[in-house]
């Protein structure tokens, strides 16, 4: 009986997505959102997945996935294990810089092609029922007019149900090979292996398929992310428990000033119905003058 690798781990992502063009070609036409036929990926040529800056002091960056079609579309792909506040940033920064690098001096932007940012996550970030977010470049207020060139797509994955989403079977399926295929795996389901693509993708899984140092750095993946893990569950709790320590100072403070002026305010009437000059109440409460006036 085979054994089989989790599929979102570094090592054995990039090796069923970045080594086999006809994989990545039948993932990326089931996950992008293209609307015609004639949009759909035909040829991918893969691409350096680091995205070296054209200026040297600029900051370089890598991507589990990079590739093109035929038409000079660029396709990013990568496989983020955990949410942090600054991921969307890192994958617009990772995409406007594939944008850009796409024109030398000289050349016309008419030339440019759009980028698709592929990102799947496997934590959740929104609190939408949702797993499937589609950001592009909008006009809100009227025509809803898009500027075309960036795309960004984001998968949570941990919020995906198998479920009859009708056209988007493979969608499906390549979603279902992400979150059901892993070390516990004993029986891959017939529905997965009857797709030759998916069933492909499944046999670079076997652990059989790996050396021992692969293997040894699958393991170290998988102990990086616990301890990532961790770590951010900690601080994160830290973090909780001093906003609540400070909440609950300022809190106190806030309550302590609030009843302390309630009470000036409650005295100040008390003197002022017994007939005391408005001055000499503000002088002693320390109201100004026109706030007594006014109680």
């Amino acid at each position: 009986m085979a054994k089989y690798l989790n599929p979102k781990a570094d090592l054995t992502f990039k090796k069923v997505f970045g080594e086999h063009p006809d994989l990545v070609k039948s993932f990326l036409n089931a996950m992008l959102p293209f609307d015609k036929p004639e949009e759909e990926i035909t040829w991918i040529e893969y691409l350096n997945p680091e995205i070296v800056p054209v200026n040297p002091f600029r900051k370089d960056s890598i991507v589990d996935v990079r590739c093109r079609d035929k038409a000079g579309r660029q396709f990013i792909v990568e496989m983020q294990m955990m949410w942090t506040s600054a991921y969307k940033q890192r994958v617009l920064f990772n995409a406007s810089k594939a944008y850009v690098s796409q024109l030398g001096r000289g050349y016309d932007y008419e030339l440019l092609q759009p980028v698709y940012s592929l990102n799947l996550v496997n934590d959740t970030f929104s609190d939408s029922e949702n797993y499937y977010h589609d950001y592009r470049i909008v006009e809100i207020a009227e025509t809803k007019e898009v500027i075309e060139g960036l795309r960004f797509i984001f998968i949570e994955l941990p919020k995906f149900t198998p479920r009859n989403y009708g056209d988007k079977k493979m969608q499906v399926l390549w979603l279902r090979y992400l979150t059901e295929i892993g070390e516990d795996t004993r029986k891959v389901p017939d529905e997965l292996l009857a797709n030759p693509e998916i069933s492909k993708a499944v046999t670079q899984l076997e652990e059989s398929a790996f050396d021992e140092d692969q293997l040894l750095g699958y393991e170290k993946f998988w102990d990086v992310v616990s301890t990532q893990k961790m770590q951010l569950s900690s601080t994160l709790r830290d973090g909780l428990e001093r906003g609540l320590k400070e909440g609950l100072e300022r809190g106190l403070k806030e309550g302590r000033k609030e009843g302390r002026d309630r009470a000036l305010y409650e005295t100040a009437v008390k003197m002022k119905l017994e007939g005391i000059a408005i001055e000499t109440i503000s002088r002693i409460t320390g109201l100004s003058v026109d706030d007594v006036a006014a109680l």
